[in-house]
């Protein structure tokens, strides 16, 4: 009786210190994994701002933006925001946007 009693209680203390390990090594993970796709999403949101502002400034300079570069704009304007962005580019989407969508067109 004794005997059983000390090896559940063995078993009982082995186990609790595997899961222990167990559960650190997965919080670990989950914590790695958490800092790479926030890495990622700020990654993308430079990517993202970066090629707005060559749009932009490429487009202001011609002084007229196609509808497919409107479109394209947007969706990229859109989808910074859903990654944290903050409001500097709005200014600039509200000009971009206010653009003619052909060459000597006038708004």
């Amino acid at each position: 009786m004794i005997r059983e009693i000390i090896t559940i209680a063995i078993s009982v203390l082995s186990a609790t210190g595997i899961l222990g390990i167990g559960t650190k090594s997965i919080l670990n993970r989950m914590q790695k994994q958490d800092a790479r796709q926030k890495a990622l999403e700020y990654g993308v949101q430079a990517l993202l701002r970066d090629r707005m502002l060559h749009c932009y400034n490429k487009y202001i300079d011609a002084g007229f933006a196609p509808i497919y570069a409107k479109e394209n704009y947007e969706n990229m304007y859109r989808q910074y925001h859903e990654l944290g962005g903050n409001g500097v580019m709005t200014h600039l989407h509200e000009e971009f946007m206010a653009l003619p969508t052909e060459k000597g067109e006038t708004v």
